[in-house]
């Protein structure tokens, strides 16, 4: 139906098979005053049409003589539930030269194949249409009820922690706000706490430009919380509470081990952000514009800037949030400036890379901001041919490693999980991932003043071995600029 409205700036129609879709097809044209000419070959049905004062005329579509009744129409819609009639009108109105706009029902894939080599415009399957109108509806359907779940058990209390995931990014941090707006417009008293550090200068601009409130996880108050929500929260952190969440809201199939009251996973979307925008809209919250960038920023961050698995409803949630976002903050979060110590760290990285392939892994050395690693690792993925990067430095008698990937065959947090996941701390997913590894587990060292190189030496080596084993290769090849 929406590809016959498109053709608005055409004045004639022609419909060739008066099912129940032509029908519904002609009426609609009829009431938006169109010229319009029904052929069928049921003489009654065509006399009912008529007595709807419809220019309605008797005529076999499959007959060649059709394709001169229909020459000076713009538009030709074909739709005979009989598939092969179908056919032979295309077949015949392509052979006599015209080259109107022509739509037709199909019945299967195969078909419709057979029908655009034809010459045939919009093949349309009805079946199709009425399962992608049946699963539109069901969506509607199970987020309204959703919804109504969602608000019993916020409103049950008067006050709501929302977790984000360990050292929260984008996605966690949108999510958590957008699930703040709907609460407290509910009269629910919410803060947003968070695991870790918000390390990412990205991250770091996105908080600060915004004013967003987040607090550090105090265990000992999250009691006094009425209700506690997980946002996010699946793929970067291990559940260790001691009470289970009333809500849990992610785009990925938990692995944690707690039984929530409230649980809405969504695999076929990219961002936990996506699913809040929904509910946002099911809520018919006047959208902030704060809460809108934030969003808009979740979901353009979590695809990449929709390059990496954007789905139809990320698209359309982006697309809803757009008109309501600050693209001047946008544009100043996702171009932070670099410190000073994050270039010399970049420098170091770039200096000392190794490269096997499409793979790059790099020591920066001693450092004190942990930061810059992540945006040396992100730095170093846009040189040409690399798909992955992993950067790793020393602080604190702890060897910090930061790794990204674009591979679309690779999952970097598997990969580190392989490689250091007994030995320290590993939080991540497939396209970003962090280590922490005590530095004893490689050395048996101390970082004194005379001991920098050693340990250097020591640590550069068995963590490249062990990375490049993961990734899947033997070895790197030493690249000081190549």
């Amino acid at each position: 139906m929406s590809s016959v409205m498109t053709m608005a700036s055409m004045s004639t129609y022609a419909i060739l098979g008066c099912g129940s879709v032509g029908h519904a097809v002609a009426e609609e044209l009829e009431d938006e005053g169109k010229d319009v000419l029904i052929l069928d070959r049921d003489e009654g049905r065509v006399e009912a049409l008529r007595d709807q004062d419809l220019d309605a005329r008797t005529a076999d579509i499959s007959e060649e003589g059709v394709a001169d009744m229909v020459s000076e129409r713009d538009v030709l819609l074909v739709l005979s539930s009989d598939v092969e009639a179908n056919k032979a009108a295309v077949r015949n109105i392509r052979q006599r030269g015209g080259d109107q706009f022509i739509i037709v029902r199909a019945s299967d894939p195969v078909t419709a194949d057979e029908l655009t080599e034809l010459g045939v415009d919009v093949v349309i399957n009805p079946s199709a249409v009425i399962a992608d109108s049946a699963l539109r509806a069901l969506e509607t359907g199970e987020l309204e009820y959703k919804a109504k779940q969602l608000r019993e058990i916020l409103t049950a209390g008067e006050t709501l922690a929302i977790l984000a995931h360990r050292s929260p990014d984008p996605d966690s941090i949108a999510s958590a706000v957008a699930l703040q707006a709907i609460a407290e417009s509910l009269d629910v008293h919410t803060h947003i706490l968070y695991e870790g550090e918000i390390g990412h200068q990205e991250n770091r601009a996105f908080v600060n430009l915004l004013g967003i409130e987040l607090s550090p996880l105090d265990e000992e108050e999250l009691a006094a919380y009425d209700t506690l929500a997980l946002v996010d929260y699946a793929k970067a952190s291990d559940y260790t509470l001691d009470r289970d969440p009333d809500v849990f809201i992610d785009h990925f199939e938990p692995d944690l081990e707690f039984d929530a009251g409230f649980m809405d996973v969504r695999p076929n979307v990219s961002s936990t952000s996506t699913i809040l925008t929904k509910y946002i809209q099911e809520f018919d919250l006047n959208l902030s514009e704060e809460v809108a960038t934030a969003l808009l920023y979740g979901i353009r961050a979590e695809t990449l800037d929709f390059k990496r698995d954007t789905t139809p409803a990320d698209l359309t949630a982006a697309a809803y949030l757009y008109p309501f976002a600050d693209h001047d903050t946008l544009e100043q979060v996702e171009s932070p400036s670099l410190s000073p110590e994050t270039l010399d760290v970049l420098a170091e990285a770039i200096q000392n890379r190794d490269v096997k392939g499409s793979h790059l892994v790099s020591n920066a050395g001693f450092i004190r901001d942990r930061d810059a690693l992540s945006q040396a690792a992100k730095q170093l993925l846009n040189l040409e041919g690399i798909t992955t990067t992993a950067v790793f430095a020393i602080a604190d008698n702890t060897i910090h490693l930061v790794a990204r990937s674009k591979d679309i065959r690779m999952n970097i947090g598997n990969v580190l999980q392989d490689a250091f996941g007994e030995m320290g701390e590993v939080v991540g997913h497939s396209t970003e991932a962090t280590a922490e590894i005590p530095l004893g587990i490689f050395t048996g060292l101390e970082t004194s003043d005379d001991r920098r190189e050693t340990l250097l030496d020591l640590t550069e080596n068995a963590v490249r071995t062990k990375l490049f084993a993961a990734m899947g290769v033997e070895g790197g090849e030493s690249a000081n600029g190549g």
